[in-house]
């Protein structure tokens, strides 16, 4: 034990941060807390990066699995006019008469 004592007291510790005037420590402190508050930054714009990026791949992917139903839909659709073409012809002419009145309300 008085081996550990005497090694800490040989040791330049606290003490000789308490030798500069508080402004110079503050000052230090600043700008360790300024280098800090940079490398949080860099770290929040990476992960905010990321995060964009995981978006936009989701955001992709959803919009071409919307044109892939639309498509999917488009396609019935004309099977169903080709299949049945006086019957398509009668919906259609029912729903603009159906629009054309609740439009006349309005």
């Amino acid at each position: 034990m008085t081996t550990d004592l005497k090694t800490e007291a040989q040791r330049p510790g606290p003490a000789s941060s308490a030798d500069k005037p508080a402004s110079e420590r503050l000052s230090a402190q600043a700008g360790a807390v300024s280098k800090d508050l940079q490398a949080m930054g860099a770290a929040a714009k990476d992960v905010a990066q990321e995060k964009l990026g995981d978006l936009q791949e989701t955001a992709a992917a959803a919009y071409e699995g919307g044109k892939d139903k639309v498509r999917d839909a488009t396609r019935t659709l004309e099977g169903f006019i080709e299949e049945q073409p006086l019957t398509s012809v009668l919906i259609a002419a029912g729903v603009g008469l159906f629009l054309g009145r609740f439009w006349m309300r309005s």
